[in-house]
């Protein structure tokens, strides 16, 4: 079961700092960590426009390092789930140089932040990057990464200090770096992230509302189903551009603004799949906003119900779930003391997250392990504060 320490005295900063005396021959004199998130409920609303309620993890990312004096940067990664190579080097971009996207994937993570970055000339550096997210499991391992980077630059180079700004351009470096199109969720929860609290974010206005989380007698279980997904496959996109046709055929600039009532009287345009697709995404903002009413009122069976909503449409209308996700959230919901449970984040493998009463947490894993049909990881959290420098 993992409790994980505060990221200031984690063995993960320990492991990180000794990874960048034997990468590169000397102390890291920085340090930046930056959480993971679970998506509570509002699945695939975010690009659009729609309502979300992640929150910030004690799961993070931690990236340590030296300014150097040469106008290179090197990047180590210790993490045996990222492709070969494990350590990059490349020159620092300079007006008229540019970075580019290239090979080992998860250094396009790292060069999107570095060009993208709101203040420089960013000077060469080393570094080394350590995280406990596990990769591809739906818990934003790859914004924790874009937001560590930088949070590392703004003490190498200051920037201005703009949250909002940063959560955009670490979103940017994702697109045009990474080649996934994702919604701003991610980042900005990550940057914005605030202990003990659940943040209702509007996508579209970008306005947040703290959702306190901090009722002892209540818990969080993320259960990692170990199933890997990769969602830069066309999967991703085609869902968001069904969502796209679909609005404009309603004559929305998302569907943010439609109703289930005009996607009715529109049916028969869209096409079944289109159709279900836009159903999803309406009743999933709907359900999103009155879920962090419920949360607002401690109504928590209410919550669980909404979650288990979110689920299913996920699974029959936005068909992004898989069959280990549909095992671990039945297994839960058989658990006395259970209010909810859905999967969480892109789909097609990942985690699911579910809402219990703390002293059901111990039977629910037993419960769901043994009902599992492959072997899950369990993750008991709280809502963690948002990205940070570390002092060394």
């Amino acid at each position: 079961m993992a409790e994980p320490l505060d990221p200031g005295s984690s063995p993960l900063l320990a492991a990180a700092r000794r990874a960048h005396e034997a990468a590169f021959g000397g102390a890291a004199v920085l340090a930046a960590w930056a959480p993971g998130r679970v998506n509570l409920i509002g699945e695939h609303t975010d690009y659009n426009g729609g309502f979300v309620l992640p929150m910030a993890l004690q799961l993070g990312t931690v990236l340590v390092g030296s300014p150097t004096q040469d106008g290179t940067i090197s990047i180590v990664t210790t993490s045996a789930e990222a492709d070969e190579p494990l350590r990059v080097q490349f020159p620092a971009p300079r007006p008229g140089s540019s970075l580019s996207p290239g090979l080992p994937r998860w250094a396009n993570y790292v060069k999107g932040i570095i060009q993208h970055y709101r203040a420089g000339p960013v000077p060469g550096f080393s570094a080394v990057i350590a995280s406990d997210i596990p990769l591809g499991g739906g818990l934003s391992s790859s914004a924790a990464l874009e937001v560590a980077m930088y949070t590392f630059l703004q003490q190498l180079c200051p920037d201005d200090g703009d949250l909002v700004a940063k959560a955009l351009a670490c979103q940017k470096a994702e697109h045009t770096f990474a080649g996934m199109p994702c919604g701003i969720m991610d980042q900005f929860i990550s940057v914005m992230g605030r202990e003990g609290h659940a943040l209702l974010i509007d996508c579209r206005s970008l306005e947040t509302v703290l959702v306190p989380l901090t009722d002892a007698s209540l818990a969080v279980l993320i259960t990692n189903s170990n199933v890997r997904h990769t969602l830069t496959g066309s999967e991703y996109p085609t869902r968001r551009r069904q969502c796209e046709q679909a609005a404009a055929a309603l004559g929305k600039a998302s569907l943010r603004d439609a109703t289930l009532a005009e996607l009715e009287e529109a049916r028969s345009r869209l096409g079944d799949e289109v159709f279900r697709r836009a159903r999803h995404v309406i009743g999933e903002i709907a359900r999103t906003a009155q879920a962090a009413q419920a949360l607002q009122h401690r109504d928590y069976s209410m919550f669980g119900r909404l979650m288990v909503e979110s689920h299913n449409s996920l699974r029959d209308d936005y068909e992004v779930s898989c069959p280990e996700l549909d095992e671990l959230v039945a297994a839960a919901l058989e658990v006395d003391g259970v209010y909810g449970s859905r999967m969480t984040g892109g789909g097609f493998g990942g985690c699911t997250v579910t809402l219990l009463e703390a002293g059901a947490a111990e039977r629910a894993q037993q419960h769901i392990q043994e009902k599992y049909s492959g072997t899950a990881t369990f993750y008991l959290t709280k809502p963690s504060g948002g990205a940070k420098a570390l002092p060394l």
